[in-house]
């Protein structure tokens, strides 16, 4: 089982495409190669091949990256599957993860909630988008600064506060702080509980 994020970026004609584009590419070139792994089109249209417990950390690097920039967010569909067919580009490659991913985005786009999971697995998928959406009431409000700091904890998890305080030039005090702010520890309990309700 693998799993297709689906994204766009929400208010994306705010900025010249070289102020986001740069960091979208960073976060989906740690999944793989383009086009195979991960591919835009459309303008600012996305989709990134990556496992099964990858899907919602990779999300939530997008999100928390793609917010650093102010007004900017990602409307992102998860879908979990497998892959009947894989083509030379993702956007060529097709099976029940791609349809899960692809029907779940045309619905975002349609509604307010900015993430969202389909899988084999519909009882689960109610629980786990009840907790995104639960979720999504603090992570749509980030400041570019808790975004930051996100951010920076999602690719640096081993890190201490004092490390963090190194790399933004700040007092250890003002890291907790941000922490907080941010509700670090529930997106890390989130993240965390999500690797394992989707256990096979």
């Amino acid at each position: 089982m693998l799993a297709i994020i689906t994204g766009d970026i929400v208010n994306s004609g705010l900025y010249p495409a070289g102020d986001w584009m740069p960091r979208l590419k960073e976060v989906l070139s740690r999944a793989g190669n383009q086009p195979k792994t991960w591919d835009i089109y459309r303008g600012d249209e996305f989709q990134l091949k990556t496992t099964k417990d990858r899907a919602l950390e990779l999300a939530l690097q997008l999100k928390s990256t793609l917010k650093t920039i102010r007004d900017l967010d990602v409307r992102i569909a998860i879908g979990l599957g497998d892959e009947s067919f894989a083509g030379n580009k993702i956007t060529e490659s097709n099976g029940s993860a791609y349809r899960n991913s692809g029907r779940l985005f045309a619905e975002l786009k349609s509604g307010r909630q900015s993430l969202a999971i389909r899988s084999p697995w519909a009882d689960k998928d109610q629980t786990m988008n009840l907790m995104l959406r639960m979720a999504l009431s603090f992570m749509d409000e980030w400041s570019t600064v808790s975004a930051e700091t996100v951010a920076w904890n999602l690719l640096h998890p081993e890190s201490s506060q004092q490390e963090m305080a190194s790399h933004f030039s700040i007092r250890q005090s003002a890291v907790s702080q941000r922490l907080k702010r941010a509700r670090t520890d529930l997106v890390l309990e989130l993240l965390e509980f999500y690797r394992t309700f989707y256990k096979e």
